[in-house]
């Protein structure tokens, strides 16, 4: 089990936003207030989150996540911690792979109950270590960890370099950090067509599904302010991470970026 350490207190790290605002979605707002509304989306839709995705997704959300899993090689005696990975998607995939020992932290208490839930239904209650924490000031020890791995989740922190800095901070000499997050098209050609699926499918999506409209403009909006490829590799290397580099997904509609500690 890897070792944990108390609350950390927030950093005095300036973020990737502008004085005391920060962005969610579209909107500007009190930059103390964000976390609290990106957990308020989550709880709302925690109950249909998985269904939504394969629905918004085509299901494409399962290759993708595979694809992640596949570029981490996971080996038993791997320590990987899953950040905003509550309802287990990715540490399920990475125990099926052959990995080690798997803690999911996620800032949102009902996302993680759908994953303990999930966990229980598949006998893997002993392999997950599941904790409710910050990904901007992880609850863990330094140089705990052989691997970090965030999926669909670093768009929605307050303080992105902050969430770098500690999973940096965490992870042993050799160790291996993968984010899997919506980008930039490859293909300009379908740009316009994505958009106009963004902007008119997704919304109504989310207030059918997840009787959560609101839920799913945000989400739209923030795939959309997320840095392209470049500029986010450029960030992991400004958090310390070395050999950098990225993978498009689907035309660039995700991308998987990787670095290490080194």
């Amino acid at each position: 089990m890897v070792r944990r350490m108390p609350d950390r207190p927030p950093t005095d790290r300036p973020g990737p936003e502008d004085g005391e605002r920060a962005q969610f979605g579209a909107r500007s707002v009190p930059r103390a207030a964000k976390a609290g509304l990106v957990r308020e989306v989550f709880e709302n839709v925690a109950p249909r989150y998985d269904l939504m995705n394969d629905l918004m997704s085509l299901g494409l959300h399962r290759l993708w996540r595979r694809a992640l899993v596949d570029w981490l090689l996971p080996r038993p005696a791997m320590h990987l911690l899953d950040l905003a990975g509550g309802t287990g998607d990715v540490a399920f995939r990475y125990l099926a792979a052959g990995g080690g020992r798997v803690t999911v932290l996620d800032i949102n208490g009902a996302m993680l109950e759908v994953g303990r839930r999930r966990a229980a239904r598949r006998r893997l209650e002993r392999r997950i270590d599941w904790v409710q924490g910050d990904a901007e000031r992880l609850p863990l020890a330094d140089l705990a960890l052989d691997a970090v791995a965030i999926a669909f989740g670093i768009r929605n922190c307050t303080d992105i370099p902050a969430v770098l800095g500690e999973a940096r901070r965490v992870l042993r000499p050799g160790g291996r950090f993968l984010c899997l997050e919506f980008s930039r098209l490859a293909l300009p050609g379908l740009t316009r067509l994505y958009d106009a699926y963004s902007e008119r499918v997704v919304p109504r999506l989310g207030a059918v599904v997840a009787r959560d409209r609101e839920a799913y403009v945000y989400l739209v909006e923030s795939i959309r302010r997320f840095p392209p490829q470049q500029q986010f590799a450029d960030m992991l290397a400004a958090a310390g991470l070395g050999r950098v580099g990225w993978r498009n997904l689907s035309g660039g509609i995700v991308a998987m970026h990787s670095g290490w500690r080194i």
